[in-house]
């Protein structure tokens, strides 16, 4: 027997079979006149309990009408003490105000039944009150239609509110249904009426008593569906017998193809469906094993490749270069149709796209998209719709805490991103921030050799290494080379007086003078403690002395905030200048350092003009 043969043969048995009997025993059951009773008899009590509550609902809005004519005029003040106080003038079982879905006051009974509704305005352009109000309680209603026989529950979502028995009654889910109580059967009806915060179900039962025992066709059924429900029983084992065998060598297979085990094929036996599906499971089981090994040798040529990668990323300087190469390698890697890496400087600075690759015409709102969300949750970001993909990763600093360079965001307009694909462009994105890291690293190891820390200046390695080679300038062109050295008048006083914090002000606004005040071909540096100096590329001596004066001026205008906040320091600085088209770089030195002692021990606030170098020259303001 074919596969297909059995599966019909077992639908048969448990399936149509049991239906058609089960259709009998309905047509039998139709019959019974007692059932019929029932059903009518819970009916018609399910009408009068229906009835009821809404003359009671009908009863309740008369009495929400006056309620709120009540409040309108009393005002809001104490209002659910002015609600308590008219439940019990009128006797109402509980009364309910709300403004939407907020209650503002609720007071008398939870269970409570049949509202009725009005609404109130409280002054112009306020929103509208509701106005609730209930005369009976779920007792009550109860009350009024329990007799012999007839039993209510009365619930409201999980809570019972009121019910003739005092233990809990496992209703039918449906509408209708039966159910026994203390071994009495009754008829169920269960029907949905408004009610406080949610509608009230009210379950009428009618006991089913009189019917008295089986009849003879009742128990001609039961023996009917039991006989065949045991036929069905005994038929079902032999076949789940049968095919559990077929079954559990797939079973036993695809377990070993999960533990990654080619090794073992599936054993053809026949030539029936299952056969069939044996063969094609081998079939898939190759192509599996094969696609595998492919994948992992491509995954090794990757591997390899982003470690390379990393390599060439620690070795280079260049930033734009690296960015380009970094962009250029995820889209090849995620087989991505194009690309952008964006780049900012600082944390509180906006993105701005900084490379491209391919077209990313149309794709803006994606990429923003994406971009925020890598910003904002964990470093990866993705978004997908009308037939792309895109996928972007922070370009996350090495150090915890450190700034974020940018992104690399990657687009495809043929597939999804994978899993793998993902964990690529975080690898990738790794090597290329630890790569950035060293290139910052570089340049900031580079400032700090050359530049003084407080004053931001040039230092005096730096000095000296600008000064050999204007020298040598000097040497084989024969232009004129300028030197102003610059001492700050009583700084030492500066310090004691108000503290080297002061002093350290102090030194950063002369700095900064300097600086502002210096051509663009110029070089201010610190030559030392308060001393500076400036090196002055084709300048003679007359010139250098004129941008000397406008140093030492504008030094003397520039107030000083003081630290303490009272008041400023005004500072002076005393000058001494050199130029010449044929000396040493000790000799510039010494003539500008002579010139700048002679300004200090005549008086301070001057400048001087090195009296070696330009005899025809004033030589002190």
């Amino acid at each position: 027997m074919s596969f297909r043969t059995r599966l019909t043969s077992f639908f048969v048995l448990i399936v149509v079979i049991p239906m058609v009997t089960v259709g009998f025993l309905v047509f039998v059951l139709i019959g019974n006149s007692q059932r019929a009773k029932s059903d009518a008899r819970a009916n018609g009590l399910a009408t009068a309990a229906r009835s009821l509550y809404i003359e009671q609902s009908s009863a309740a809005s008369h009495d929400a009408q006056t309620v709120a004519r009540m409040l309108a005029s009393s005002g809001t003040r104490s209002l659910p003490a002015r609600v308590a106080s008219l439940a019990g003038q009128l006797g109402l079982a509980r009364i309910a105000v709300s403004i939407g879905s907020r209650s503002i006051a609720d007071v008398g009974a939870r269970t409570a039944l049949a509202p009725g509704e009005a609404t109130l305005t409280i002054g112009r352009g306020k929103p509208l009150w509701t106005v609730a109000v209930s005369e009976i309680t779920a007792g009550e209603y109860i009350r009024d239609l329990s007799g012999p026989g007839v039993a209510v529950i009365i619930r409201q979502g999980a809570r019972t509110l009121a019910s003739t028995y005092g233990s809990a009654v496992a209703l039918p889910a449906s509408r209708t249904g039966t159910v026994r109580i203390d071994g009495i059967g009754y008829r169920a009806l269960t029907q949905s009426l408004p009610g406080f915060g949610g509608p009230v179900k009210v379950t009428v039962l009618s006991s089913t008593a009189a019917s008295g025992q089986l009849t003879g066709s009742r128990i001609l059924a039961a023996g009917f569906i039991v006989a065949v429900l045991l036929f069905a029983f005994g038929f079902s084992v032999l076949a789940s017998r049968a095919l559990q065998g077929q079954v559990s060598r797939f079973l036993q297979a695809a377990r070993r193809l999960a533990g990654g085990d080619f090794s073992s094929p599936i054993q053809i036996e026949g030539h029936d469906e299952f056969a069939e599906l044996g063969q094609e499971f081998n079939n898939m089981s190759n192509q599996l094993e094969r696609r595998l090994d492919e994948l992992s040798l491509e995954r090794a040529r990757l591997r390899e490749a982003i470690r390379r990668i990393g390599q060439t990323f620690a070795a280079n300087l260049d930033r734009p270069a690296l960015l380009e190469l970094a962009l250029k390698t995820a889209v090849d890697a995620v087989q991505a149709s194009a690309g952008r890496v964006s780049v900012r400087s600082s944390a509180d600075e906006p993105l701005a796209e900084a490379l491209r690759e391919g077209t990313l015409d149309g794709l803006e709102s994606h990429i923003l998209e994406a971009e925020r969300a890598a910003l904002n949750e964990g470093g990866l970001g993705e978004s997908s719709g009308e037939g792309v993909a895109v996928l972007a990763v922070t370009l996350s600093p090495v150090e915890p805490g450190g700034r974020t360079h940018g992104l690399i965001t990657v687009v495809s307009r043929e597939r999804q991103f994978t899993a793998d694909d993902r964990e690529v462009l975080r690898s990738l994105a790794g090597q290329a921030s630890l790569a950035l890291e060293n290139v910052d690293l570089h340049l900031q190891v580079s400032r700090q050799a050359v530049t003084d820390e407080l004053t931001g200046l040039a230092n005096h390695g730096r000095f000296q290494e600008l000064l050999g080679t204007e020298v040598e300038q000097v040497r084989r062109y024969h232009t004129p080379l300028g030197l102003i050295m610059l001492d700050i008048d009583n700084f030492k006083s500066i310090n004691d007086t108000h503290g080297h914090q002061q002093g350290d002000v102090v030194l950063k606004r002369v700095a900064r003078v300097l600086a502002d005040t210096s051509r663009e071909a110029d070089f201010p540096a610190r030559y030392g403690g308060e001393e500076m100096a400036l090196i002055l590329p084709h300048t003679d001596l007359e010139g250098a002395y004129a941008i000397a004066e406008r140093i030492r001026t504008a030094i003397e205008a520039a107030p000083i905030p003081r630290n303490d906040g009272e008041g400023w320091l005004h500072v002076t600085a005393s000058l001494g200048v050199a130029a010449s088209t044929d000396c040493t770089k000790d000799e510039l030195i010494a003539d500008a350092d002579a010139a700048l002692y002679e300004a200090k021990r005549t008086g301070k606030n001057r400048t001087v003009i090195a009296p070696a170098r330009a005899p025809n020259l004033s030589r002190a303001q």
